[in-house]
């Protein structure tokens, strides 16, 4: 080989080392940021079928795309904070629900941001309109006030002699108020006294049940993500104030609470993967239609129901989606 061709074979060699070195680097996954506002553990089911649905349109976490998971613990003032490291990983859109969205919003007005629930996201200020969200929101409504009057309904089902009604609330979560609202309206409707206990910390929670145990036969309590990261201490506590209690989805019961009704919540995280990936694909976020459930189920804790002495009428069994033993 003479001294040119080895410099000529020398200098091929070093420019193909780039592109070689280039070719083996993974290539940049496609982010989506959750903010979770409980716990993982809290929060598993509803995760789950968020994964599932994206893998089954193509998605799939490690090959097609990353998820960079923050969870809140139930800890409202923590949203901020999680919502700007978001912001700075520069995710391609935000998965979370309505109470967190003001604070994703406050941190970036470019990122599309998916809420999977919100009570009223319209009522929130979240949406413009539920068909025309507007800039860089939309996702999915659990009518969660429109459920108040029908949550109040099944319970004097079960507590036929329910005369005063205690309303727990997170008085410091938008829609934890509108749903006390109505549900003070509705035992207003059904001759029913109507009792509140507000709350904003879990340090609340005691003081709150003790201060209505004696004044209320039974007790709703307003799903936010305060009482469902502690929903065990209260259903121990309501149990122990001899309180039957309705809450608003299936989670609350299977820590021991009595009963729910509500939106299935594992299928509007599932319905909200639908959403990232229409926005993956090029979709606006404001122009996706604010969408409502399709699948709601009452839940019932028999365990809990014989402990504290009430027989549920075989009617309403028939009509419940699960009965928990």
């Amino acid at each position: 080989m003479t001294r040119r061709e080895f410099i000529t074979l020398l200098g091929g060699a070093a420019a193909a080392w780039p592109l070689a070195a280039r070719a083996q680097q993974p290539r940049k996954l496609t982010t989506i940021g959750f903010l979770g506002t409980s716990t993982p553990a809290d929060l598993s089911k509803r995760t789950a079928a968020f994964v599932q649905r994206l893998r089954e349109l193509g998605w799939v976490e490690g090959r097609t795309i990353a998820i960079e998971y923050r969870w809140a613990d139930g800890r409202d003032e923590r949203f901020a904070e999680i919502a700007a490291e978001l912001v700075r990983l520069k995710v391609a859109v935000v998965v979370t629900v309505g109470s967190a969205v003001p604070a994703v919003k406050q941190a970036t007005s470019v990122i599309p941001i998916v809420f999977a629930i919100s009570g009223d996201p319209v009522g929130m200020g979240l949406v413009t309109s539920l068909a025309q969200p507007g800039g860089n929101v939309t996702g999915l409504s659990s009518q969660a006030t429109d459920l108040a009057g029908k949550r109040v309904e099944l319970l004097r089902e079960v507590v036929p002699n329910l005369r005063r009604l205690a309303i727990m609330a997170n008085v410091g979560y938008p829609a934890a108020v509108l749903d006390m609202r109505e549900a003070e309206a509705a035992a207003r409707l059904l001759g029913l006294e109507a009792v509140t206990s507000e709350i904003r910390r879990a340090e609340d929670i005691a003081s709150g049940l003790e201060a209505v145990r004696d004044r209320a036969d039974a007790l709703y309590v307003c799903g936010d993500p305060l009482v469902v990261a502690n929903r065990i201490r209260i259903n121990i506590l309501a149990l122990g104030a001899r309180l039957p209690a309705m809450y608003s989805s299936r989670e609350y019961v299977e820590g021991g609470g009595l009963m729910s009704y509500g939106p299935n919540t594992a299928d509007l995280f599932r319905r909200a993967a639908e959403y990232v990936d229409k926005i993956l694909r090029g979709a606006k976020a404001g122009d996706i239609p604010v969408e409502q459930p399709t699948k709601f189920e009452l839940t019932i804790h028999l365990t809990t129901a014989k402990v504290l002495g009430l027989t549920m009428p075989p009617a309403l069994l028939a009509r419940t989606d699960e009965v928990i033993e």
